[in-house]
């Protein structure tokens, strides 16, 4: 009874140390399988194509939706690959460190990956530090992986854009420590295109000010005169 007791009030720093390392070993994970991709990154000219409109010197800017949709498929696949092999017990996905200890065995048995942890690092009690039991925690993942196109424009200069577009990858885990269970997500941003839209100068330029700017421009008129 007193074991239980002491178990019970010491489960949620369980589950909020659990979350922790469970969203680093994911997200190197994802990195990994990033890491892996055939191409690193995009030019931003190759995401963006500009269409021109009926108004002279007016362009449409539209995002090239066949290659966003084949490498957000693609990363998704890479990332589904790599965490299944890391649930079947391969060390060679997961992040290696003095603070982890992982159970290859049970892994590749029953699924997940499954690590341990000193009860004094998770308590954060330095005075038995690596000492005392360890615990167990486990974590799979629930369901498929999720990406989701995000850009992100960044005024730059005078009419110019500073794009960013990127991959993000969501991940759905359910993460096990003695007598609890939890659910968590694990979200990482990948930028898969990045660079600069110039546009042309304008003779006038206001940065929207209300007031119209003190700036007079010659307008030539018949034969080149005023």
């Amino acid at each position: 009874m007193f074991l239980y007791i002491v178990n019970s009030k010491l489960t949620p720093i369980y589950i909020q140390y659990a979350e922790v390392q469970t969203e680093k070993i994911a997200a190197y994970v994802i990195t990994q399988a990033i890491k892996s991709r055939s191409t690193d990154m995009y030019d931003v000219n190759e995401i963006i194509e500009n269409v021109p409109t009926d108004s002279p010197g007016m362009v449409t800017n539209t995002f090239n939706t066949e290659i966003i949709s084949k490498t957000m498929a693609e990363i998704q696949t890479l990332v589904e690959a790599h965490l299944e092999l890391a649930e079947r017990g391969d060390l060679e996905m997961l992040p290696l460190s003095e603070d982890i200890e992982y159970d290859p065995e049970e892994m590749e048995s029953y699924g997940g990956v499954v690590f341990f942890v000193p009860m004094g690092q998770a308590t954060n009690i330095p005075l038995i530090g690596n000492l005392g039991p360890k615990i167990p925690i486990r974590f799979h993942v629930i369901g498929d992986v999720q990406t989701t196109i995000k850009h992100e424009i960044e005024e730059f200069g005078i009419n110019n854009a500073m794009v960013t577009v990127n991959v993000v990858v969501t991940v759905n885990v359910q993460i096990i420590v003695p007598l609890a269970t939890t659910k968590s997500t694990v979200q990482q941003q990948i930028p898969v295109a990045i660079g600069l839209i110039q546009s042309p100068i304008p003779q006038i330029y206001s940065k929207g000010d209300v007031s119209a700017p003190q700036v007079e421009v010659p307008y030539p008129g018949v034969n080149g005169k005023e």
